[in-house]
């Protein structure tokens, strides 16, 4: 008997009523500030997944060992951006109302307002914890106040101040570090020294995180829209991961791979292995009596 052909992420062929951790794709680059192509990330990376294996040797557990669902892409208005973010907000609110945790693989760092958005109805005392090159806190961008480039200064005019940790920040316009500086958020520059103390501060609290893949050197992950040197190596940003997966983790998401321009396809499969512990971590720590039902 035949069946139809439905591709997912390794490991994410479970039932959507037995998971409780879903990934879906945000296929959307329409604001982005120099290269577009994140909109083919989540595609790729479903179809380059099968050349990664299910089992962390990091972390001595298995994709196998989770009820994991993949919710594919949605089909986002590239036209109009704030509709778009609507509809990102729609589904993962969905996915929050089941009490399942939604992961989103981007796109550009725009689509994280959509999500947090919902998370922050859900969850009133939401915080968020940002891996990434850039600041993203400008007001506009080019008269603009909805860009991949002023993501986290929308997510402030949501949450307020001291609710946003940002971590291996290595750019930006001087007024967004300026800014940063006035206590608006807390930003720690090049890597992710203090980490720990943001963890221990934040135990207790429901915690969105968004990892832009440029955080990550442009040795190890070159094909993003904004490269930028100085960046961390994957073991740095794994044992990150792993630091924060000890906390209320809602919602999450990945964004800024750019498949096309690293034809070597390494990029891609960084990002698949950076999907896969992320996972697993999670996962783990739910496992333990950590995830948050406040």
């Amino acid at each position: 008997m035949l069946n139809k052909n439905i591709e997912t992420f390794l490991g994410f062929d479970a039932d959507y009523k037995d998971s409780s951790f879903v990934i879906f794709g945000a296929p959307f680059d329409s604001t982005t500030s120099f290269r577009p192509g994140t909109r083919f990330a989540s595609k790729v990376m479903r179809s380059e997944s099968f050349g990664l294996e299910t089992y962390s040797p990091y972390q001595e557990a298995d994709l196998t060992d989770y009820a994991l669902f993949d919710g594919g892409d949605l089909e986002l208005s590239f036209g109009n951006t704030e509709r778009a973010l609507e509809q990102i907000e729609e589904f993962t609110s969905l996915v929050l109302k089941d009490e399942k945790i939604p992961c989103m693989i981007g796109g550009e760092h725009l689509v994280t307002l959509g999500a947090v958005r919902a998370a922050a109805e859900k969850y009133p005392d939401l915080h968020v914890i940002q891996f990434d090159a850039h600041t993203d806190l400008r007001e506009d961008y080019l008269d603009q106040r909805l860009s991949h480039a002023t993501v986290i200064r929308r997510i402030w005019d949501l949450l307020g101040d001291k609710k946003i940790f940002q971590y291996g920040i290595r750019s930006g316009d001087r007024p967004e570090f300026e800014w940063a500086a006035q206590q608006h958020v807390f930003m720690n520059k090049f890597n992710f020294d203090g980490l720990e103390n943001t963890v221990e501060k934040l135990q207790g609290k429901p915690v969105y995180l968004t990892i832009d893949l440029d955080v990550l050197d442009p040795s190890v992950f070159p094909g993003t829209g904004t490269p930028e040197a100085g960046g961390v190596s994957f073991v740095e940003l794994l044992n990150a991961i792993l630091t924060v997966s000890d906390l209320n983790i809602v919602a999450c998401d990945i964004n800024e791979l750019s498949p096309v321009y690293d034809q070597s396809g390494v990029s891609t499969a960084v990002a698949c292995k950076v999907l896969r512990e992320l996972t697993i971590a999670i996962n783990k720590n739910n496992e333990m009596g950590g995830v948050f039902n406040g």
